[in-house]
């Protein structure tokens, strides 16, 4: 049975370096597939930067959706801030419909979701669920044997390596998963490390 979205989050970050599926093609029996130490290692380090984003996303004020620091050098809103981390999410998604456009057959329905506007905490940390469970299934598809790769990108229409994309797009997130936590510490959130990063050894939140 595929997990569900909130236990997608919850769980994921205590797996191990084996991907364990309980289901298998065609529904029946069970399988167990080995993805490669290094796919592994990358999608954990995601799944970890996944749930520490729907961590600080929670901890948004319901009264601070719209405020904006107004940084000299440009800035956007709270809520605008939240739509552009759904296109992070959205950019792991894209990466893996161009590596493995048959298994990703449905991501049409994912690029007609809005990404980049207002967005509040709510709908937010749900479309992030979402994504996660999409992820989850690309990462599925892949093993230390595609990193290498090369895929066409939007950016890169000749393409680079797989292990590439994947690393930008991690980079792209956890960029913005800290300029949230900024946003927080300017609004007298008291964050600290443990919100923003996962401690080795330290349970994933209950959030």
């Amino acid at each position: 049975m595929i997990q569900a979205p909130d236990a997608y989050l919850k769980a994921s970050v205590t797996c191990g370096y084996a991907t364990i599926n309980n289901y298998s093609s065609n529904g029946t029996g069970a399988c167990i597939r080995l993805a490669g130490p290094i796919v592994e290692s990358i999608h954990l380090k995601i799944r970890e930067q996944i749930e520490r984003t729907a961590h600080l996303i929670r901890l948004v004020p319901s009264d601070k959706i719209g405020w904006d620091p107004r940084l000299p050098q440009g800035s956007c809103d709270v809520g605008h801030l939240l739509g552009h981390l759904l296109d992070c999410m959205a950019g792991f998604c894209a990466v893996f419909h161009a590596a493995f456009p048959q298994q990703f057959a449905n991501f049409s329905e994912l690029q007609s979701l809005p990404v980049n506007h207002f967005c509040r905490p709510e709908e937010a940390v749900s479309r992030i669920r979402e994504y996660a469970v999409h992820i989850g299934q690309g990462f599925d598809s892949c093993t230390d044997n595609d990193l290498p790769r090369v895929v066409p990108s939007v950016f890169v229409p000749q393409g680079e390596p797989l292990a590439t994309l994947l690393l930008g797009n991690l980079e792209h997130l956890i960029n913005h998963k800290y300029q949230l936590f900024f946003y927080l510490k300017l609004l007298g959130i008291p964050v600290t490390s443990r919100d923003i990063y996962l401690w080795r050894g330290t349970p994933a939140s209950p959030d």
